[in-house]
């Protein structure tokens, strides 16, 4: 066979593959497509308070941006929504919401509105009551803080659930609310179905209480700084902390957790934060440790070259890696395709390293989001073989009382109830003095419309809810609210 035939036989082959990668150029979105920003200069888009100010927080606020480019009916789906479904109260900002509907080309009335409710970024960030299931919209075992993690606080937002590893929650709040927190329970303002948790100590307090534990207990190596989003906290007392705990001999590597660098990266080009940001790396080369970042994007659209440029100068002022842990949310990127184009848009396009994907938590009403462990199992086949092997994400499920387990390392499966039973091979902060903690089994639920007839039945009648008489309740309870308003 000669070399150019060969050719040929190998490229009509390659063509045939699920998956067909495929180098895309990153592009900024027109925001003056959008009839609220038409004016919005390139100056003004930069800013990263000019991008704070102009947050969406509410409707009224939304329909200034989008106009009548949007039917009333959607308005009324996310109004509906935020007042009985939302865990989060609604905050997206200007870079967010610029790449929704980013190759849609606004014609008339009304002509964005199909366009916005399929858009997967949208889907996650301004979930409306439609997006929402009705048969199961929460699992019977959801709960507000589903992986338990005030019940392992060692300090007041300090959770020690790792052996060597623990989460500083700095503060209670983001630049931007995902409709699927799974810090729901502390995270934003109170919703009318969630009333949030709050600190009780002042910041400084609670800020040297988890000093004084860290310093207490040389066995922890690795601290996960987050809350929220530390893009929240002023950079004085971010930089502050950093550098104290940089102080303490035993810590190894510091994690940040910002969504922000993908949601609000102009926070992260201003120059008092790569400054400041380049004086703590410089501090951690020289005592040794690892300082990196650690966002959340869950797809592609969401990568701009604002993204990554503000991952690219993290790196280059000496942070050692920029990592993404995203979450497998349906509608947005639980499918192969979508899955490896985010990878290949964070790898090429931002030098940021597909890390995780995490199964969305069990929290109130995530049902329409959470895949099942095997349809996770699945996606983690598909994805295998076409990125490096380095940056090839793990699928991993965060089982309560657990932490993360790669989806294969189940202990036992019930696929038709959804019942994955999980061991571990360490004590949470909460077991010191428990016997069988690594002896038991621990319960992770698939979402139960995923299930088949035979496990549906069964929850149905095992789950203490008779949802037609709770979706009844729900109605009778709307019409009182509206009669109440009307009589106002």
């Amino acid at each position: 066979m000669s070399s150019g035939t060969l050719i040929e036989t190998l490229s009509g082959t390659l063509t045939g593959q699920p998956y067909a990668y495929q180098s895309v150029e990153l592009v900024e979105p027109d925001w003056t497509r959008f009839p609220g920003w038409s004016e919005v200069t390139a100056e003004q888009w930069s800013d990263a308070q000019w991008q704070r100010a102009h947050c969406v927080k509410n409707v009224r606020q939304l329909r200034e941006l989008f106009g009548d480019l949007v039917a009333e009916e959607f308005y009324a789906d996310l109004e509906r929504d935020q007042a009985e479904r939302a865990t989060m109260s609604m905050l997206v900002p200007p870079q967010m919401l610029n790449t929704m509907m980013a190759q849609e080309t606004p014609r008339g009335p009304g002509s964005l509105t199909e366009a916005l409710y399929a858009d997967p970024v949208r889907r996650y960030m301004l979930p409306v009551f439609s997006d929402r299931r009705t048969d199961w919209p929460s699992h019977p075992h959801a709960t507000r803080d589903s992986l338990h993690e005030h019940d392992m606080w060692v300090a007041e937002g300090l959770t020690h659930r790792y052996p060597t590893k623990v989460l500083a929650e700095l503060l209670p709040t983001c630049p931007q609310y995902c409709g699927h927190c799974t810090r729901m329970d502390l995270v934003g303002n109170s919703t009318p179905v969630i009333d949030k948790l709050k600190f009780e100590l002042k910041p400084v307090d609670r800020l040297d209480q988890q000093m004084t534990y860290l310093r207490s207990h040389p066995q922890v190596r690795d601290v996960v700084v987050s809350g929220g989003d530390v893009a929240n906290l002023p950079w004085a007392r971010l930089e502050d902390y950093l550098t104290r705990l940089l102080e303490i001999d035993n810590i190894r590597d510091i994690r940040l957790a910002t969504k922000a660098l993908m949601g609000l990266p102009q926070h992260w080009l201003q120059d008092d934060v790569v400054a400041g940001m380049a004086r703590v790396a410089q501090i951690a080369q020289e005592r040794g440790v690892s300082l990196a970042i650690h966002t959340h994007i869950n797809h592609a659209n969401s990568i701009t070259p604002a993204v990554a440029k503000a991952a690219r100068t993290m790196m280059e002022i000496g942070v050692r890696d920029v990592r993404n842990q995203g979450v497998l949310l349906n509608s947005v990127n639980a499918d192969p395709d979508s899955l490896l184009d985010l990878c290949f848009r964070l790898l090429d396009g931002a030098g940021i390293m597909p890390y995780y994907f995490y199964m969305c938590d069990m929290i109130p009403f995530s049902e329409h989001w959470r895949v099942s462990v095997a349809d996770a199992q699945q996606l983690q086949h598909h994805i295998m073989g076409y990125l490096p092997g380095f940056a090839t994400p793990r699928i991993v499920c965060d089982v309560p009382y657990v932490g993360k387990r790669w989806v294969h390392q189940l202990a036992d499966y019930d696929t038709e109830l959804g019942i994955s039973y999980w061991t571990k091979n360490y004590r949470t902060s909460i077991e010191a003095d428990d016997p069988e903690a690594l002896t038991r089994t621990y319960e992770y639920y698939d979402p139960i419309h995923s299930l088949p007839e035979s496990g549906q039945r069964w929850w149905s009648q095992h789950a203490g809810v008779d949802l037609s008489e709770a979706e009844a309740r729900a109605k009778a309870s709307r019409i009182v609210s509206e009669q109440q308003k009307l009589l106002v």
